[in-house]
Protein backbone atom coordinates (compact mmCIF):
# COMPACT_ATOMS: atom_id res chain seq x y z
CA UNK A 1 0.00 0.00 0.00
CA UNK A 2 2.84 2.52 0.55
CA UNK A 3 4.19 2.35 -2.91
CA UNK A 4 0.73 2.83 -4.14
CA UNK A 5 0.66 5.85 -1.88
CA UNK A 6 3.71 6.88 -3.24
CA UNK A 7 3.14 6.86 -6.91
CA UNK A 8 -0.63 8.53 -5.69
CA UNK A 9 1.74 11.82 -4.45
CA UNK A 10 3.61 11.66 -7.43
CA UNK A 11 0.44 11.68 -9.66
CA UNK A 12 -1.17 14.77 -7.22
CA UNK A 13 2.25 17.05 -7.22
CA UNK A 14 1.77 16.62 -10.92
CA UNK A 15 -1.56 17.40 -10.90
CA UNK A 16 -1.14 20.53 -8.97
CA UNK A 17 2.09 21.13 -10.74
CA UNK A 18 -0.25 21.61 -13.88
CA UNK A 19 -2.69 23.31 -12.40
CA UNK A 20 -0.58 25.67 -10.82
CA UNK A 21 1.50 26.77 -13.81
CA UNK A 22 2.41 29.70 -14.97
CA UNK A 23 4.55 29.00 -17.81
CA UNK A 24 8.08 29.79 -18.23
CA UNK A 25 11.29 27.88 -16.54
CA UNK A 26 13.73 27.91 -13.91
CA UNK A 27 17.10 26.69 -12.81
CA UNK A 28 16.45 22.95 -11.46
CA UNK A 29 19.67 22.56 -10.00
CA UNK A 30 18.86 22.58 -6.57
CA UNK A 31 21.66 22.38 -2.89
CA UNK A 32 19.61 19.17 -1.38
CA UNK A 33 20.78 20.75 2.30
CA UNK A 34 18.78 17.59 3.74
CA UNK A 35 21.88 15.91 4.39
CA UNK A 36 23.96 14.49 7.59
CA UNK A 37 25.77 17.51 7.72
CA UNK A 38 29.09 15.04 7.33
CA UNK A 39 30.99 17.28 5.08
CA UNK A 40 33.84 17.23 7.53
CA UNK A 41 34.53 17.99 11.10
CA UNK A 42 34.94 22.26 10.11
CA UNK A 43 32.11 22.23 7.68
CA UNK A 44 29.43 23.90 8.41
CA UNK A 45 25.62 22.04 7.92
CA UNK A 46 24.00 22.68 4.89
CA UNK A 47 20.58 23.52 4.86
CA UNK A 48 18.40 23.83 1.87
CA UNK A 49 15.11 25.85 1.33
CA UNK A 50 13.36 25.75 -1.35
CA UNK A 51 11.07 28.93 -2.03
CA UNK A 52 8.14 30.04 -4.62
CA UNK A 53 9.52 33.22 -5.12
CA UNK A 54 12.27 34.86 -7.74
CA UNK A 55 11.15 38.30 -7.78
CA UNK A 56 13.87 40.70 -6.45
CA UNK A 57 12.12 42.03 -3.41
CA UNK A 58 10.94 38.63 -2.05
CA UNK A 59 13.89 36.20 -2.89
CA UNK A 60 16.07 39.18 -2.15
CA UNK A 61 14.59 39.25 1.77
CA UNK A 62 14.83 35.20 1.75
CA UNK A 63 18.58 34.92 0.48
CA UNK A 64 19.45 38.23 3.16
CA UNK A 65 17.71 36.97 5.94
CA UNK A 66 19.76 33.10 5.31
CA UNK A 67 23.38 35.50 5.16
CA UNK A 68 22.05 37.03 8.60
CA UNK A 69 21.54 33.39 10.22
CA UNK A 70 24.41 32.11 8.88
CA UNK A 71 26.87 34.85 10.21
CA UNK A 72 25.05 34.15 13.92
CA UNK A 73 25.22 30.62 13.33
CA UNK A 74 28.22 29.61 11.42
CA UNK A 75 28.30 26.18 12.44
CA UNK A 76 25.28 26.46 9.77
CA UNK A 77 24.64 27.60 6.12
CA UNK A 78 21.01 28.04 5.26
CA UNK A 79 21.22 27.93 0.93
CA UNK A 80 18.04 29.50 -0.50
CA UNK A 81 16.91 27.84 -3.60
CA UNK A 82 14.05 30.08 -5.86
CA UNK A 83 11.71 29.10 -8.13
CA UNK A 84 9.43 30.68 -10.68
CA UNK A 85 6.14 29.23 -9.19
CA UNK A 86 4.73 26.28 -6.60
CA UNK A 87 4.06 24.62 -9.46
CA UNK A 88 7.90 24.12 -9.80
CA UNK A 89 8.87 23.93 -6.21
CA UNK A 90 6.12 20.64 -6.64
CA UNK A 91 7.74 19.02 -9.22
CA UNK A 92 11.24 19.18 -8.09
CA UNK A 93 10.29 18.42 -4.19
CA UNK A 94 8.66 14.65 -6.02
CA UNK A 95 12.19 14.21 -7.74
CA UNK A 96 13.97 15.06 -4.91
CA UNK A 97 12.22 12.80 -2.57
CA UNK A 98 12.49 10.02 -4.93
CA UNK A 99 15.99 10.47 -5.73
CA UNK A 100 16.77 11.30 -1.78
CA UNK A 101 18.28 14.19 -1.59
CA UNK A 102 15.40 16.74 -1.09
CA UNK A 103 16.11 19.92 1.01
CA UNK A 104 15.53 20.41 4.99
CA UNK A 105 12.86 22.98 4.50
CA UNK A 106 9.89 23.02 0.99
CA UNK A 107 7.85 26.20 0.64
CA UNK A 108 4.18 24.70 -0.09
CA UNK A 109 1.09 26.92 -0.26
CA UNK A 110 -2.58 26.22 1.45
CA UNK A 111 -4.00 24.24 -0.60
CA UNK A 112 -1.59 21.70 -0.57
CA UNK A 113 -1.65 21.16 2.67
CA UNK A 114 -3.95 17.95 3.10
CA UNK A 115 -1.54 16.95 -0.19
CA UNK A 116 1.46 17.35 2.12
CA UNK A 117 -0.34 16.03 5.21
CA UNK A 118 -0.61 12.79 3.42
CA UNK A 119 3.04 12.35 1.45
CA UNK A 120 4.90 9.41 2.05
CA UNK A 121 7.89 8.07 0.80
CA UNK A 122 8.32 4.94 -1.45
CA UNK A 123 8.99 3.42 2.12
CA UNK A 124 5.28 4.47 3.87
CA UNK A 125 7.08 7.43 6.00
CA UNK A 126 6.08 10.38 5.95
CA UNK A 127 7.64 12.78 3.85
CA UNK A 128 7.41 16.01 6.30
CA UNK A 129 7.82 16.11 10.08
CA UNK A 130 4.98 18.33 12.43
CA UNK A 131 6.86 21.39 13.43
CA UNK A 132 5.53 21.48 16.67
CA UNK A 133 7.07 17.80 17.80
CA UNK A 134 10.12 18.74 16.31
CA UNK A 135 10.27 21.50 18.60
CA UNK A 136 9.44 19.50 21.49
CA UNK A 137 7.80 22.19 23.65
CA UNK A 138 11.31 24.12 23.93
CA UNK A 139 11.27 27.73 24.36
CA UNK A 140 14.03 28.38 22.32
CA UNK A 141 16.63 26.71 19.52
CA UNK A 142 20.20 27.36 19.60
CA UNK A 143 19.13 30.91 21.36
CA UNK A 144 16.13 31.63 18.54
CA UNK A 145 13.00 32.01 20.36
CA UNK A 146 10.36 29.57 19.08
CA UNK A 147 7.07 31.82 17.51
CA UNK A 148 4.84 29.34 17.60
CA UNK A 149 2.50 30.70 20.16
CA UNK A 150 2.87 33.78 18.79
CA UNK A 151 0.97 33.23 15.57
CA UNK A 152 -1.64 35.48 14.85
CA UNK A 153 -4.79 33.44 15.11
CA UNK A 154 -6.40 33.33 11.08
CA UNK A 155 -3.24 31.44 10.66
CA UNK A 156 -2.49 29.25 13.36
CA UNK A 157 -6.28 28.36 12.83
CA UNK A 158 -5.79 27.24 9.63
CA UNK A 159 -2.50 25.58 9.51
CA UNK A 160 -3.44 23.86 13.31
CA UNK A 161 -4.46 20.00 12.11
CA UNK A 162 -4.93 18.22 15.12
CA UNK A 163 -3.47 20.16 17.37
CA UNK A 164 -0.39 20.54 15.66
CA UNK A 165 1.55 23.17 13.32
CA UNK A 166 2.32 20.72 10.29
CA UNK A 167 4.17 23.96 9.10
CA UNK A 168 5.60 26.93 10.04
CA UNK A 169 3.40 30.24 8.96
CA UNK A 170 4.91 32.40 6.62
CA UNK A 171 3.53 34.52 3.92
CA UNK A 172 -0.14 34.97 4.88
CA UNK A 173 -2.60 36.88 2.87
CA UNK A 174 -6.37 37.58 2.24
CA UNK A 175 -8.64 39.07 -0.55
CA UNK A 176 -9.49 42.87 0.08
CA UNK A 177 -10.49 45.59 -2.59
CA UNK A 178 -7.91 48.63 -3.38
CA UNK A 179 -10.16 51.59 -4.72
CA UNK A 180 -9.00 54.60 -6.82
CA UNK A 181 -10.56 57.14 -4.65
CA UNK A 182 -9.68 60.03 -7.21
CA UNK A 183 -12.06 58.05 -9.85
CA UNK A 184 -15.28 57.27 -7.22
CA UNK A 185 -14.70 60.79 -6.09
CA UNK A 186 -15.11 61.79 -9.85
CA UNK A 187 -18.29 59.60 -10.01
CA UNK A 188 -20.11 61.01 -6.97
CA UNK A 189 -19.15 57.52 -5.03
CA UNK A 190 -17.93 59.30 -1.15
CA UNK A 191 -17.82 56.06 0.52
CA UNK A 192 -15.76 52.81 -0.20
CA UNK A 193 -18.47 49.83 -1.20
CA UNK A 194 -18.91 47.77 1.47
CA UNK A 195 -21.33 45.45 -0.19
CA UNK A 196 -22.31 44.11 -2.90
CA UNK A 197 -25.54 46.25 -3.36
CA UNK A 198 -23.17 49.18 -2.89
CA UNK A 199 -20.73 47.99 -5.31
CA UNK A 200 -23.18 47.62 -7.75
CA UNK A 201 -25.00 51.25 -7.25
CA UNK A 202 -20.87 53.19 -7.34
CA UNK A 203 -20.34 50.96 -10.59
CA UNK A 204 -23.78 52.52 -12.00
CA UNK A 205 -22.64 56.13 -11.03
CA UNK A 206 -18.46 55.20 -12.54
CA UNK A 207 -19.80 53.78 -15.71
CA UNK A 208 -22.00 56.96 -16.29
CA UNK A 209 -19.05 59.18 -16.25
CA UNK A 210 -18.17 60.75 -19.53
CA UNK A 211 -15.04 59.41 -18.87
CA UNK A 212 -16.09 56.40 -18.02
CA UNK A 213 -13.25 53.41 -17.71
CA UNK A 214 -13.43 50.34 -19.80
CA UNK A 215 -15.26 48.57 -16.69
CA UNK A 216 -16.06 49.46 -13.13
CA UNK A 217 -14.26 46.54 -11.26
CA UNK A 218 -12.25 43.22 -12.06
CA UNK A 219 -10.75 40.28 -9.78
CA UNK A 220 -8.57 37.35 -11.05
CA UNK A 221 -10.47 34.73 -12.03
CA UNK A 222 -9.62 32.21 -9.30
CA UNK A 223 -11.63 29.66 -6.83
CA UNK A 224 -9.85 31.62 -3.98
CA UNK A 225 -11.89 34.23 -4.40
CA UNK A 226 -15.26 31.90 -4.27
CA UNK A 227 -13.54 30.63 -1.10
CA UNK A 228 -13.42 33.65 0.39
CA UNK A 229 -16.76 34.42 -0.33
CA UNK A 230 -18.26 30.97 1.30
CA UNK A 231 -16.37 32.34 4.56
CA UNK A 232 -17.90 35.72 4.24
CA UNK A 233 -21.47 33.94 3.71
CA UNK A 234 -20.81 31.34 6.69
CA UNK A 235 -21.10 28.41 4.06
CA UNK A 236 -18.58 25.46 4.05
CA UNK A 237 -16.80 24.32 0.71
CA UNK A 238 -16.22 20.66 1.87
CA UNK A 239 -18.43 18.30 4.40
CA UNK A 240 -16.90 17.12 7.93
CA UNK A 241 -16.93 21.05 9.06
CA UNK A 242 -14.73 21.81 5.63
CA UNK A 243 -12.41 18.88 6.20
CA UNK A 244 -11.66 19.86 9.65
CA UNK A 245 -13.72 17.46 11.95
CA UNK A 246 -12.80 14.31 9.69
CA UNK A 247 -10.95 13.83 6.58
CA UNK A 248 -13.40 15.51 3.79
CA UNK A 249 -15.39 13.37 1.47
CA UNK A 250 -17.64 15.99 -0.72
CA UNK A 251 -17.37 19.42 -1.79
CA UNK A 252 -20.32 21.58 -1.95
CA UNK A 253 -20.47 22.96 -5.20
CA UNK A 254 -23.92 23.89 -5.80
CA UNK A 255 -24.62 25.20 -2.47
CA UNK A 256 -26.25 28.88 -2.06
CA UNK A 257 -23.37 30.38 -1.39
CA UNK A 258 -21.78 29.78 -4.44
CA UNK A 259 -24.48 30.13 -6.28
CA UNK A 260 -25.16 33.41 -5.21
CA UNK A 261 -21.66 34.86 -5.94
CA UNK A 262 -21.17 33.34 -9.18
CA UNK A 263 -24.56 34.49 -10.23
CA UNK A 264 -23.49 37.69 -8.70
CA UNK A 265 -20.29 38.11 -10.50
CA UNK A 266 -22.09 37.19 -13.90
CA UNK A 267 -24.71 39.87 -13.18
CA UNK A 268 -21.63 42.29 -12.97
CA UNK A 269 -19.77 41.06 -16.38
CA UNK A 270 -23.51 41.14 -18.18
CA UNK A 271 -24.08 44.89 -16.99
CA UNK A 272 -20.67 45.87 -18.44
CA UNK A 273 -19.34 46.66 -14.62
CA UNK A 274 -16.98 43.60 -14.79
CA UNK A 275 -14.37 42.81 -16.86
CA UNK A 276 -12.75 39.73 -17.78
CA UNK A 277 -9.59 39.43 -18.63
CA UNK A 278 -10.09 36.58 -21.04
CA UNK A 279 -7.15 34.10 -19.21
CA UNK A 280 -7.66 32.19 -15.55
CA UNK A 281 -5.82 33.39 -12.36
CA UNK A 282 -4.44 36.59 -14.38
CA UNK A 283 -3.12 38.16 -11.49
CA UNK A 284 -1.39 40.31 -13.72
CA UNK A 285 -3.72 41.26 -16.34
CA UNK A 286 -6.39 42.32 -13.33
CA UNK A 287 -3.58 44.28 -11.35
CA UNK A 288 -2.54 46.06 -14.51
CA UNK A 289 -5.75 47.07 -15.40
CA UNK A 290 -6.40 48.93 -12.05
CA UNK A 291 -3.21 50.21 -12.10
CA UNK A 292 -3.77 51.90 -16.14
CA UNK A 293 -6.70 53.17 -14.37
CA UNK A 294 -9.10 50.94 -16.72
CA UNK A 295 -11.23 50.22 -13.64
CA UNK A 296 -11.65 52.25 -10.29
CA UNK A 297 -11.87 49.02 -7.76
CA UNK A 298 -9.91 45.59 -7.85
CA UNK A 299 -10.28 42.86 -5.44
CA UNK A 300 -7.10 41.17 -4.98
CA UNK A 301 -4.60 39.54 -2.83
CA UNK A 302 -3.39 41.62 0.13
CA UNK A 303 0.32 40.10 -0.82
CA UNK A 304 0.47 42.98 -3.14
CA UNK A 305 -0.72 46.10 -0.90
CA UNK A 306 2.60 47.63 -0.87
CA UNK A 307 2.85 47.58 -4.46
CA UNK A 308 -0.13 48.64 -5.64
CA UNK A 309 -0.21 51.33 -3.09
CA UNK A 310 2.98 52.56 -4.73
CA UNK A 311 1.76 52.42 -8.01
CA UNK A 312 -1.04 54.27 -7.38
CA UNK A 313 1.25 57.40 -5.93
CA UNK A 314 3.39 56.48 -9.13
CA UNK A 315 0.69 57.14 -11.80
CA UNK A 316 -1.25 60.26 -10.12
CA UNK A 317 -4.05 58.26 -7.88
CA UNK A 318 -4.97 57.78 -4.43
CA UNK A 319 -5.37 54.01 -3.43
CA UNK A 320 -7.61 52.86 -0.53
CA UNK A 321 -7.99 49.75 0.55
CA UNK A 322 -10.87 48.06 2.05
CA UNK A 323 -12.22 44.70 3.32
CA UNK A 324 -14.08 42.41 0.26
CA UNK A 325 -17.44 43.31 -0.61
CA UNK A 326 -19.84 40.88 0.88
CA UNK A 327 -23.43 39.35 0.12
CA UNK A 328 -25.83 41.77 2.75
CA UNK A 329 -28.46 39.30 2.38
CA UNK A 330 -26.17 36.65 3.99
CA UNK A 331 -24.63 39.35 6.52
CA UNK A 332 -21.01 38.90 6.74
CA UNK A 333 -19.28 36.00 8.95
CA UNK A 334 -15.98 36.67 8.17
CA UNK A 335 -12.75 35.82 5.41
CA UNK A 336 -10.14 33.38 5.45
CA UNK A 337 -6.59 33.87 4.66
CA UNK A 338 -4.24 32.35 1.83
CA UNK A 339 -0.29 32.65 1.22
CA UNK A 340 1.95 29.57 1.83
CA UNK A 341 3.58 27.78 4.82
CA UNK A 342 7.39 26.32 5.28
CA UNK A 343 7.35 22.32 5.42
CA UNK A 344 10.51 20.65 7.68
CA UNK A 345 11.43 17.51 5.91
CA UNK A 346 11.46 14.28 7.91
CA UNK A 347 14.07 11.59 8.95
CA UNK A 348 17.08 14.53 8.79
CA UNK A 349 19.67 14.19 12.11
CA UNK A 350 19.02 16.12 14.97
CA UNK A 351 21.63 18.75 14.22
CA UNK A 352 20.52 19.60 10.62
CA UNK A 353 16.93 19.60 11.98
CA UNK A 354 17.43 22.02 15.06
CA UNK A 355 19.48 23.99 12.42
CA UNK A 356 16.55 24.04 10.28
CA UNK A 357 13.93 24.51 13.24
CA UNK A 358 16.20 27.52 14.09
CA UNK A 359 16.31 29.34 11.12
CA UNK A 360 12.33 29.05 10.88
CA UNK A 361 12.08 30.83 13.79
CA UNK A 362 14.65 33.73 12.91
CA UNK A 363 12.94 34.38 9.77
CA UNK A 364 9.81 34.91 11.68
CA UNK A 365 11.08 36.70 14.66
CA UNK A 366 9.24 40.16 15.14
CA UNK A 367 12.16 42.18 13.56
CA UNK A 368 11.80 39.84 10.25
CA UNK A 369 8.03 39.48 10.30
CA UNK A 370 7.67 43.05 10.54
CA UNK A 371 9.93 44.20 7.90
CA UNK A 372 8.35 40.97 5.20
CA UNK A 373 5.02 42.78 5.80
CA UNK A 374 6.49 45.85 4.80
CA UNK A 375 7.88 44.61 1.50
CA UNK A 376 5.06 43.14 0.31
CA UNK A 377 2.05 43.40 2.39
CA UNK A 378 1.81 39.96 3.73
CA UNK A 379 0.19 40.44 7.28
CA UNK A 380 2.90 40.25 9.87
CA UNK A 381 2.57 36.51 10.60
CA UNK A 382 2.67 36.89 14.61
CA UNK A 383 1.52 39.24 17.19
CA UNK A 384 4.62 40.58 18.67
CA UNK A 385 5.12 41.93 14.75
CA UNK A 386 2.03 43.51 14.99
CA UNK A 387 2.63 45.41 18.19
CA UNK A 388 6.40 46.52 16.76
CA UNK A 389 4.51 48.14 13.73
CA UNK A 390 2.22 49.61 15.74
CA UNK A 391 4.61 51.34 18.51
CA UNK A 392 6.75 52.02 15.35
CA UNK A 393 3.46 54.26 14.24
CA UNK A 394 4.22 52.19 10.42
CA UNK A 395 0.15 51.94 10.28
CA UNK A 396 -0.34 55.38 10.57
CA UNK A 397 2.15 56.38 8.04
CA UNK A 398 0.57 53.18 5.74
CA UNK A 399 -2.92 52.56 6.99
CA UNK A 400 -3.46 50.47 3.85
CA UNK A 401 -1.23 48.24 5.35
CA UNK A 402 -3.40 47.44 8.58
CA UNK A 403 -6.75 46.51 6.21
CA UNK A 404 -5.80 42.30 5.89
CA UNK A 405 -4.92 41.84 9.38
CA UNK A 406 -8.17 43.38 10.49
CA UNK A 407 -10.54 41.55 8.12
CA UNK A 408 -8.84 38.38 9.21
CA UNK A 409 -9.36 39.24 12.88
CA UNK A 410 -12.62 40.27 12.28
CA UNK A 411 -13.50 36.83 11.26
CA UNK A 412 -15.69 34.91 13.43
CA UNK A 413 -13.62 31.55 14.00
CA UNK A 414 -15.65 28.82 12.32
CA UNK A 415 -15.01 25.84 10.01
CA UNK A 416 -16.27 28.37 6.97
CA UNK A 417 -13.82 31.11 8.10
CA UNK A 418 -10.96 28.80 8.55
CA UNK A 419 -11.52 27.65 5.08
CA UNK A 420 -10.72 23.89 3.66
CA UNK A 421 -8.46 20.97 3.75
CA UNK A 422 -9.50 19.02 1.20
CA UNK A 423 -7.65 16.69 -1.25
CA UNK A 424 -6.98 17.15 -5.03
CA UNK A 425 -7.52 20.74 -3.74
CA UNK A 426 -5.42 22.48 -6.80
CA UNK A 427 -7.53 20.53 -9.17
CA UNK A 428 -11.00 21.09 -7.56
CA UNK A 429 -10.29 24.80 -7.73
CA UNK A 430 -9.44 24.23 -11.54
CA UNK A 431 -12.86 22.25 -12.39
CA UNK A 432 -14.63 25.75 -10.18
CA UNK A 433 -12.23 28.15 -12.38
CA UNK A 434 -13.01 26.50 -15.54
CA UNK A 435 -16.59 26.33 -15.07
CA UNK A 436 -16.74 30.12 -14.16
CA UNK A 437 -14.95 31.07 -17.33
CA UNK A 438 -17.55 28.84 -19.17
CA UNK A 439 -19.95 31.07 -17.51
CA UNK A 440 -19.00 34.90 -18.24
CA UNK A 441 -17.50 34.12 -21.71
CA UNK A 442 -20.43 31.38 -22.68
CA UNK A 443 -23.52 32.93 -21.19
CA UNK A 444 -23.75 29.80 -19.27
CA UNK A 445 -26.84 28.76 -16.85
CA UNK A 446 -25.03 29.02 -13.37
CA UNK A 447 -26.64 26.06 -11.75
CA UNK A 448 -26.48 24.23 -14.61
CA UNK A 449 -22.59 24.60 -14.97
CA UNK A 450 -21.81 24.40 -11.52
CA UNK A 451 -23.95 21.05 -10.94
CA UNK A 452 -21.83 19.61 -13.74
CA UNK A 453 -18.41 21.17 -11.92
CA UNK A 454 -19.89 19.60 -8.84
CA UNK A 455 -19.83 16.12 -10.36
CA UNK A 456 -16.31 16.83 -11.78
CA UNK A 457 -15.12 17.94 -8.43
CA UNK A 458 -16.22 14.94 -6.67
CA UNK A 459 -15.19 12.16 -8.83
CA UNK A 460 -11.39 13.96 -8.23
CA UNK A 461 -11.83 13.82 -4.57
CA UNK A 462 -12.95 10.30 -4.26
CA UNK A 463 -10.10 9.14 -6.67
CA UNK A 464 -8.21 10.95 -4.09
CA UNK A 465 -9.82 9.85 -0.59
CA UNK A 466 -9.50 6.24 -2.36
CA UNK A 467 -5.32 6.16 -2.02
CA UNK A 468 -5.13 8.31 0.79
CA UNK A 469 -8.36 8.41 2.83
CA UNK A 470 -7.37 4.93 4.81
Amino acid sequence: MSKLRYLALVAVFAIVAAACSSGGTTDTTAASGGGSGDGGSDAPIEIGMWIAFSDEARLGFTKDRAKEFNELHPEYNVVVQEFDSYNTVFEQAVLAVDSGEPPAIIHFFEAATRQALDAVDASGNPVFKSVTDAVAGRGAILGEPVVLDDVVDAARNYYTVEGSFYSQPWNTSSAIMFSNTDMLKAAGVDKIPATWGEVEAACEKVMAMDNAPKACITWPNHSWFVEQSLGQQGELLANNDNGRSGRATEVFLTSDGMIDYISWWKDMADKGYYIYTGAQRDWDGTSNAFQAQEVAMLVYSSSDTTALTEAGDANGFTVEASFMPYNEAKGYEGNLIGGATLWLLNGLDEKTQDGALAFLQFFNNPENAAEWHKITGYIPITKSAEKLLEDEGWYEQSPNSKVASDQLAAAKDTPATRGALVGNFVSIRDVITIAIEDILVNDLDVAERMAQANEEANKLLTEYEQLFGG
